[in-house]
């Protein structure tokens, strides 16, 4: 087996994990599989942490988290998907960095890896078992990679300013609520 198969097979191996993780998650969000609290679950989960509306940010979470898994399982609009897949780990992040980097802390280290590995597949691509290679590469195009990552740069900065900006205002009413 020569290395140009091997790299593909490495790839293949490497979306099937990090999709197939992603895709068990997001499905956890919105239909409740794999023990998960499906939407309704998800959105007073979401509101708890300053994600608000919780409904939406728990549809937006499962979809970024099922769809962009099962893009990458699939190896289709691989450009697309790793951004989708990086901006909705942004979010997860940005609940889990008070608590320093190491999961075993409730830190960003696991969210941090699956953003990292959803970027590093889009901009590796694929590879040739993939329905983007079956495709003749239509939707694996670096233009799409480039405008996918504004996007999702765009987008969960502004999920995560708006977050940032319920979390201090919950906190200055708790504040001003308490008695002396």
């Amino acid at each position: 087996m020569g290395a140009g198969y091997r790299k593909d097979l490495g790839l293949l191996v490497l979306r099937a994990a990090v999709g197939g993780v992603l895709f068990s998650h997001g499905t956890q969000k919105l239909f409740g599989w794999f023990g998960g609290g499906g939407l309704e679950g998800t959105a007073k989960a979401m509101e708890s942490m300053g994600f608000k509306p919780g409904g939406q940010s728990a549809l937006a979470a499962g979809l970024g988290e099922a769809g962009g898994g099962a893009l990458l399982v699939a190896g289709l609009a691989t450009p697309v998907a790793g951004p989708v897949v990086a901006g909705t780990m942004a979010g997860a992040i940005s609940v889990h960095f008070p608590h320093g980097f190491f999961v075993t802390k409730g830190g960003y280290e696991y969210p941090a890896l699956l953003g990292v590995c959803g970027l590093a597949l889009s901009i590796a691509g694929p590879g040739r078992y993939s329905l983007d290679e079956l495709t003749g590469n239509a939707f694996n195009r670096p233009v799409l990679g480039v405008l996918s990552f504004a996007a999702a740069a765009a987008g969960a900065y502004a999920v995560v300013a708006k977050r940032d900006r319920a979390i201090k205002e919950a906190a200055a009413k708790a504040m001003v609520s308490e008695p002396e």
